[in-house]
């Protein structure tokens, strides 16, 4: 490597005068006096990019609540946790998810890296976790396997309420089993998680068949479109001969319109997939989970095969929340695709939530009384110092106080016992230890209690079992007076379950996870709505 130096130039100083005699008088003219700013001007700020957003502290509390609760469900429905890279092979996600899709497209943040090539984001989990299946030879050990994740994913989407570049999702996908009640499974565990996070929800549910009873369909749906195709909007009219299940996402009015009386999928099915559907319908009933058949309910992803389903916002009483609700979450079986990614043949099934959307939700859930507002645990303890002495002391007291497992705070930039005794109410602490330097001669500390103001003074050497001993104490109090949350609506109480092939209105049964909902605004953040995509497209 080259490296080019730049030298300074020498200043060369005039031939200085010679010194003047003591009868000379020199005469120095008066220079004006110029007023120097000391602020220098500021850089430009560096601002966020578009479409995406930062987790501040006081949001952190709500995601830590989310994580810890999808980590105690996966690990009680037998889910082991992997993670898989943000970056992969682009192949992987043209092969996944299909080659027209909107994602692979438009939406794939791909870029050269000098060594590998092309690289891409990951736009969703299962494709990396099938890639991860196929490398490890897990086809190798006892099915089913089952695998949780949780991390950021990538679309180069167009920013908006509900949708941005970076998002979250947490996933569970169980690979190696063809049963109907993996399927059912998926969907308990979902409705489960949206009952415990205080969420009312409504499950839909579908069956887009299998690559035996799909083409007939397709081509059937095609000839449908092409009757109607003066009726069809423009990007409908491209999609119809190459796409046809695109046009069920559309939102103009002459398309659904069109919508309502186009063929539908379960009247298509092989006797396998209708048998595997009806088993599938058969659990959630036996479960009572409340679902609804939608019969126009497509996935975005090529690699979805049989059942499909999709867990949408409701209000509490079950009425739906806006005419084009985003999905919460929404999954389904893939059967096909380890094979497509170089495995042998592996029946599969998924579910993804997308975690800005609930966390929105959550926010609601807790204005209205459904949810306990999620907090940290506060710090049981607020050690106060006066003096360099004390304050010395007070730290090597934090450490031990630490290691026996206390949860404690301190400010040892204060020196003021106000501003510290402030902190303490602030940070709600059951116990404030307050040393000065009287205490440290007498060898003795105060410990103050914050709910009644008591304090007393006790011999230095006692103060852990002290504090162990009344921190103890008040937890049997609190625990006498506990607060039990308030009851959870899983979703609309109205709602039929057992009904096969009939159809029911729905307030969005065609509804395409894809597209953005009408009334969501452009701008890249939206305080009113939830903001992610879901995986399982």
């Amino acid at each position: 490597m080259t490296f080019t130096y730049m030298a300074s130039a020498r200043m060369k100083s005039p031939k200085s005068p010679a010194p003047a005699s003591k009868e000379t008088k020199m005469s120095v003219p008066e220079k004006p006096v110029v007023a120097i700013s000391a602020e220098a001007p500021r850089a430009a700020a560096v601002e966020l990019l578009r479409g995406v957003k930062d987790i501040l502290p006081s949001e952190q509390a709500y995601w830590a609540h989310l994580r810890s609760l999808v980590e105690t469900i996966a690990q009680q429905y037998g889910f082991s946790r992997i993670d898989t890279p943000v970056i992969e092979d682009p192949a992987l996600f043209h092969r996944a998810i299909g080659e027209q899709s909107e994602v692979v497209a438009k939406e794939l943040y791909a870029f050269t890296d000098p060594e590998q090539g092309a690289v891409a984001l990951r736009p969703e989990g299962t494709a990396g976790v099938a890639r991860a299946y196929i490398e490890h030879g897990m086809a190798n050990q006892p099915q089913p396997i089952k695998l949780w994740y949780f991390g950021p994913m990538f679309r180069f989407d167009r920013p908006q309420a509900g949708r941005l570049r970076q998002f979250h999702q947490f996933g569970l996908e169980i690979l190696g089993e063809l049963h109907p009640a993996t399927d059912a499974e998926l969907l308990t565990i979902g409705a489960n998680c949206f009952r415990r996070l205080g969420i009312p929800i409504t499950v839909q549910v579908n069956s887009v068949g299998c690559r035996v009873c799909r083409p007939p369909y397709l081509q059937e749906l095609e000839g449908y479109w092409k009757t109607h195709r003066t009726e069809l909007c423009e990007e409908c009219k491209q999609y119809m001969g190459t796409q046809p299940l695109r046009c069920f996402s559309c939102r103009v009015d002459g398309c659904r319109a069109l919508q309502e009386s186009a063929p539908q999928m379960v009247d298509w099915l092989c006797e396998e997939c209708k048998q595997h559907f009806i088993r599938v319908l058969e659990y959630l009933d036996e479960l009572e989970i409340p679902y609804a058949l939608a019969p126009f309910l497509v996935r975005g992803f090529a690699y979805y095969t049989k059942t499909v389903f999709e867990f949408l916002p409701v209000a509490p009483d079950g009425t739906p929340v806006s005419a084009s609700p985003l999905a919460l979450a929404a999954g389904g079986r893939y059967d096909g695709l380890v094979e497509s990614l170089g495995g042998r043949p592996t029946p599969a099934t998924g579910l993804s939530f997308g975690c800005d959307r609930i966390m929105y939700k959550m926010r609601e859930a807790v204005s209205e009384g459904r949810l306990v507002a999620p907090a940290f645990p506060t710090p049981a303890i607020y050690l106060a110092q006066l003096g360099d002495q004390a304050k010395r002391k007070a730290m090597r007291l934090y450490e031990e106080l630490l290691a026996q497992q206390f949860t404690v705070a301190a400010h040892f930039s204060k020196d003021a016992l106000k501003a510290q005794l402030e902190y303490a109410n602030a940070l709600n602490t059951r116990l404030t230890l307050i040393l000065g330097q009287k205490e440290v001669i007498d060898g003795t500390i105060i410990i103050r209690e914050m709910s009644s103001g008591i304090q007393e003074i006790i011999a230095y050497e006692k103060v852990v079992p002290e504090v162990r001993k009344r921190l103890e104490q008040e937890a049997v109090r609190e625990s006498k007076t506990e607060v039990v949350p308030s009851e959870v609506t899983e979703g609309a109480p109205e709602q039929e379950r057992g009904a096969r092939w009939r159809r029911r209105p729905l307030p969005e049964e065609d509804a395409e996870f894809e597209e953005p909902p009408e009334e969501a605004p452009a701008e890249e953040e939206t305080p009113a709505d939830p903001a992610a995509e879901t995986e399982e497209e």
